[in-house]
C-alpha cells in the first residue's frame, strides 16, 4: 500500500475527475490504494475497485454552487486530501472578451477551488492533518495574450494556495499547488474562444496566439505526467510550495526567476502574438 496513506489519510476527493488531469489524478490515485470520491458536474455515478485496494466513487457535483458543495463534504466527508482540478478556459483580448465569460472564469477556476478548500479545511484541521493540491498552471505565473482571464484565474491561485500554507500549518493541512505546461486533454476542445474576423482590431493576433495554444496543447504531455506529480506531493510529510510538471517547465520556472519583466513579455509576445 502506497506510502503516502500513512502522512494523510486514505480518502481522496478529486474535482475534474470525468475528463483530463482530474481522471488521470483519480486512477493514479486508486491504482496505489487510495479511496477516491471523484466529483464532475455531468458524469455517470458509479464506482470502480482496484486490484490493490483503492477505488473510485464517481458523483455528480458543480463545484460552483456552494450550498451544494457544502452539503456534499458533510454527507460524504471528511477528507484527508483533496485534489481540486476542476476548470476552464476563455480565449479573447482584454478590451472585448464579454464580462460574462470572465466572470464564468473566475467563477470556475477560482471561485470553484474556494467553496472546495472552505468545505474540505474544517474536517481536516479537527483531525489534525490535510493535504490540498490545487491544478494550477505555467500559465499563473507567466501571463499568455489572448487568455489573459484564464492566466488571471490561475495567478489568483497561486495567492490562494501560499496563504493557506501560513494559515493552516499550525492545524497539521499543507498545501501544494501543480504547475502543469501544455498538456493534451479534452481542454483544449472545450475553450470558449470570442470570436474575432479577420478584419477586427485583435482578428489576426487573435488567431495567430489561439493557433499557437491548440498546437502546443494538442502536442502537449499526456495527463498521467500531472498525475505522478500530484501522486509524489501526496509522499511528502511537507511539500513545497508549487510543483512544475516536466522538466522543461522546472528550468523554465528556473529561469524566469531571473529574467528581466521586459525580456519575458518580449518572449511571450514572439510566441503568441
Amino acid at each position: 500500500m502506497n506510502k503516502g496513506l500513512k502522512k494523510y489519510g486514505n480518502r481522496v476527493l478529486v474535482t475534474g475527475a470525468s475528463s483530463g488531469i482530474g481522471k488521470a489524478c483519480a486512477q493514479a490515485l486508486a491504482a496505489v490504494g487510495f479511496e477516491v470520491t471523484g466529483i464532475s458536474r455531468s458524469t455517470p455515478e458509479g464506482r470502480q475497485d482496484f486490484v490493490d485496494g483503492g477505488s473510485i466513487t464517481m458523483r455528480r457535483l458543480d463545484t460552483t454552487k456552494r450550498d451544494d458543495v457544502m452539503a456534499f463534504i458533510r454527507k460524504e466527508g471528511p477528507f484527508d486530501i483533496g485534489v481540486l482540478a476542476a476548470g476552464m478556459g476563455v480565449a479573447g483580448p482584454v478590451e472585448n472578451l464579454p464580462i460574462e465569460m470572465a466572470k464564468e472564469q473566475i467563477e470556475v477556476n477560482y471561485f470553484g477551488v474556494l467553496n472546495m478548500v472552505q468545505g474540505l479545511m474544517p474536517g481536516m484541521r479537527k483531525k489534525g492533518r490535510g493535504l490540498i493540491v490545487v491544478i494550477g498552471s505555467i500559465a499563473g505565473r507567466l501571463p499568455i495574450p489572448m487568455q489573459s482571464h484564464y492566466s488571471s484565474s490561475k495567478y489568483a491561485l497561486e495567492a490562494m494556495v501560499e496563504a493557506i500554507r501560513m494559515e493552516a500549518a499550525p492545524y497539521g493541512i499543507r498545501a501544494v499547488i501543480v504547475e502543469p505546461g501544455d498538456t493534451s486533454t479534452g481542454f483544449t476542445a472545450a475553450r470558449k474562444t470570442v470570436a474575432e474576423n479577420d478584419a477586427s482590431v485583435y482578428g489576426s493576433v487573435m488567431k495567430r496566439s489561439v493557433s499557437r495554444m491548440e498546437k502546443d496543447e494538442t502536442n502537449g504531455k499526456d495527463p498521467s505526467t500531472v498525475a505522478a506529480a500530484v501522486l509524489k506531493a501526496v509522499n511528502r510529510k511537507n511539500p513545497p510550495v508549487r510543483i512544475a510538471v516536466g522538466l522543461e517547465y522546472k528550468l523554465l520556472m528556473f529561469i524566469n526567476r531571473f529574467m528581466p519583466d521586459k525580456f519575458r513579455e518580449f518572449v511571450l509576445k514572439r510566441l503568441y502574438a
